[in-house]
């Protein structure tokens, strides 16, 4: 297992993630104050892919740079906001949801299916109470 590939990846899938909200948050701005930028940036955004957001910005930047730099701005705002809690909300949520699959997949390989007939003869009832 590699700690530093994967601490890599994570921070690269999160970074676009976060341009991807970003993204949004710029989105709803310019719908409310400038509705013809709003809808030239989703043209756009459905031209170039927003999954590789460095890619994205390059591209942004050669056809629009003020929004790009809107961007750039809103991402890093987004980023200082959550980066205090993001360890303990990551670690807990881990924890949490490996422990809510446990839980489910235990009921499941603990419960009793009424259409398979029973492995334990001694276990079934008899119609005469002395037998």
């Amino acid at each position: 297992m590699d700690l530093k590939q994967i601490t890599k990846d994570t921070s690269k899938t999160l970074i676009s993630y976060l341009t991807y909200q970003a993204l949004r948050v710029v989105m709803a701005q310019l719908d409310e104050t400038e509705p013809k930028r709003a809808y030239w940036l989703r043209q756009f955004s459905g031209l170039h892919s927003i999954q590789d957001s460095e890619t994205y910005l390059q591209a942004l930047f050669r056809e629009e740079q003020r929004l790009a730099f809107r961007i750039l701005t809103v991402r890093e705002h987004i980023a200082e906001q959550i980066a205090d809690y993001l360890p303990e909300l990551l670690r807990t949520g881990i924890q949490q949801s490996n422990l809510q699959q446990r839980t489910q997949q235990l009921e499941r390989m603990t419960q009793l299916d009424p259409t398979t007939p029973s492995s334990h003869p001694e276990q079934e009832s008899s119609s005469d109470p002395e037998a």
